[in-house]
């Protein structure tokens, strides 16, 4: 962060195209460079991911726009649901979005950045 603190995030949500349910836990740190160098000490480092974002609002919406080195630009919605929405509420909302942006399921890819810059990519 611009302030010098951190955030480790750890998602859980399958590799599949389209909208998928995530879940993922938050933690803070004052000291982000300490916590790399544990983590890094404990599970080693599988690569890493040097990406520029831009967060935008759209409603309940998060749009992430990613310029990823060595990948290119990527677009991400995430729909932030509210405890009365279900996960097809949520799908609902990021369609209606992709239309209004010409999002195309063939533009829609599996797995995260890591796995396109080690050639992972299933789609």
């Amino acid at each position: 962060m611009q302030d010098g603190s951190g955030q480790l995030i750890y998602y859980e949500r399958p590799d599949l195209l389209g909208p998928k349910l995530s879940n993922y836990s938050l933690s803070n740190t004052a000291d982000p460079h300490g916590l790399e160098a544990v983590l890094t000490q404990a599970l080693g480092v599988r690569g890493k991911v040097v990406k520029e974002r831009f967060l935008f609002l759209v409603g309940q919406t998060r749009i992430h726009l990613d310029r990823v080195k060595d990948l290119g630009d990527f677009v991400e919605l995430e729909v932030v649901l509210k405890d009365s929405q279900t996960a097809q509420d949520g799908d609902l909302i990021a369609q209606e979005l992709m239309n209004s942006l010409k999002i195309s399921q063939d533009h829609l890819l599996t797995g995260a950045y890591m796995d396109l810059l080690q050639g992972g990519e299933k789609n």
